[in-house]
């Protein structure tokens, strides 16, 4: 014969033991948030900067705001609160005093360090004790017995212990190497919203992007805690660029981009045109009003006159098989094969084996290089299994979707998205394709890629601007160290 269950009375009791401690966990909780919203925010001097800080419930991370200039988040430990850092504005006798004073300005990295260090400690004490008083007032308030208050506290500090726990047990300096930039141009909706028809949209959206990238070139001047790609100034920026397209405003993203990150060359992998028409290559020659060295591969919507043309300004390199050397990196690459826009050749109906065939003549290039190249361009991803293994970095692009991914070898694929947001494709779509480009950091010893920026602008009619920096750990290095008695290698070939 079965035990008898609890009786009726006794399920009745555990249930109103169990209703009674949900209230007062949700009274001491409610009571302590509302208490941090409301009244745990510290006023502190950062460096040069007022800033008011705060804890809020948004999954973990910090965030800095730079009024009206955007936002930087840094995913830097998890947890339910997230660090808000709003820089309100620069005190101008702080900041004169370090403009003045060099030895006050060479250690301003550490003096904002210090300062952040304490103010955030002071907000963390005053965190604790808000939430700890807003849920015991709050339970007190509500039950109405005198012990309810020290079982919130209790509560309470439980969650606050829990809470700093899982920060600690989470937290990642390193991510402050990989912050996220986001910002919106103040008078977009002026120059962007009120425009009617495509042809006035493009020209203000054209002529608002110098602005709009000017805005993240401030911000990323302006911060100085923002960290170098390395310990070191042993870096050589380059710019990737890919499927312009034609897009007026895709130059004027890379012209930007390229002075205000002082990149030492752009490396475009194609599709600079639409359809290679004689008509567009007016536009291209742009590119030779460039300041910087400009290496070229055909893309398959380029023509072979386009290519010729590029070839003809002064600071263009178009690689077709070769290699050269720039800035000290070594460079190689090879054109798509197709030309789709001509029909009669039926490169529309060909498979990847085309793709993987140039990929392999190219991979032929480099095995006869004296000494393998730094990065190799290719136009489609589909042109980069045979580079596996034969150089470390492989750009492409063609897909106008940004993937960064490794092959089985170790070789790192950067498929970039369209610097031209897809060009006067970008006029059909209700969700415009946003322009792209990206910032390589490369050991200037090794050629090995160091970090990355990742720029990405909305597409037409958009205005948000995004910077996502990834700095690559340098335990996956191989070992480049030469052998006492290796010769030196020999210059390499420009192409």
């Amino acid at each position: 014969m079965s035990e008898p269950g609890p009786s009726p009375t006794a399920w009745h009791r555990h249930a109103r033991v169990a209703g009674r401690w949900a209230a007062r966990v949700a009274l001491a909780l409610g009571g302590a948030l509302v208490a941090v919203l409301l009244f745990a925010r510290v006023s502190a001097p950062i460096g040069p900067f007022d800033a008011t800080l705060a804890f809020r419930p948004a999954g973990g991370g910090a965030q800095v705001s730079v009024a009206p200039l955007g936002e930087l988040a840094v995913d830097v430990y998890d947890g339910p609160l997230r660090l808000d850092v709003s820089l309100q504005r620069v005190d101008q006798a702080r900041a004169q005093a370090l403009a003045t004073d060099p030895v006050r300005l060479a250690g301003v990295v550490g003096e904002v360090t210090d300062d952040l260090r304490s103010a955030v400690l002071r907000l963390v004490w005053l965190t604790a004790l808000t939430a700890l008083a807003g849920g015991a007032l709050t339970s007190w308030a509500v039950l109405r017995r005198r012990r309810e208050p020290l079982i919130a506290l209790g509560l309470t500090s439980a969650v606050l212990v829990a809470t700093g726990g899982i920060g600690a047990a989470t937290w990642r300096p390193e991510a402050l190497s990989q912050p996220t930039y986001t910002g919106l141009l103040t008078n977009a909706s002026s120059l962007i919203g009120s425009a009617e028809d495509i042809a006035a949209r493009f020209d203000a959206y054209r002529a608002s992007l110098e602005d709009l990238v000017a805005n993240v070139g401030t911000l990323y001047a302006a911060l100085s805690a923002l960290p170098s790609p390395t310990a070191g100034d042993d870096t050589v920026a380059l710019l990737h660029v890919s499927d312009i397209h034609l897009n007026p405003a895709g130059f004027d993203l890379m012209r930007q981009v390229a002075q205000k990150f002082g990149v030492a060359a752009i490396l475009d992998t194609g599709d600079i045109t639409d359809w290679g028409s004689e008509p567009e290559n007016r536009l291209i020659t742009s590119v030779g009003d460039l300041d910087v060295p400009y290496l070229y591969i055909r893309g398959n919507h380029d023509s072979a006159t386009t290519a010729g043309l590029l070839a003809l300004q002064p600071n263009v390199t178009v690689l077709d098989d070769s290699a050269v050397t720039v800035a000290g990196i070594l460079v190689a690459g090879a054109p798509d094969p197709r030309f789709t826009p001509d029909k009669s050749t039926g490169d529309d109906d060909a498979g990847d084996d085309v793709l993987v065939e140039s990929g392999e003549e190219l991979a032929d290039v480099v095995a006869d290089l004296p000494e393998p190249p730094a990065i190799a361009m290719v136009h489609d991803p589909k042109q980069a299994p045979p580079l596996d293994g034969e150089v470390p970095l492989v750009l492409a692009g063609h897909t106008h979707s940004r993937k960064v991914s490794e092959l089985e070898d170790g070789t790192r694929l950067m498929v970039q998205g369209s610097t031209g947001g897809a060009g006067l494709r970008a006029l059909e779509g209700e969700y415009p394709e946003p322009l792209t480009c990206t910032v390589l950091y490369l050991d200037s010893a090794t050629g090995l890629l160091r970090a990355y920026d990742e720029i990405t602008l909305g597409g037409l009619g958009e205005t948000e601007v995004t910077v996502q920096r990834t700095v690559v750990p340098r335990a996956q290095e191989p070992e480049t160290e030469p052998s006492p008695d290796a010769p030196a290698a020999p210059a390499s070939p420009t192409g």
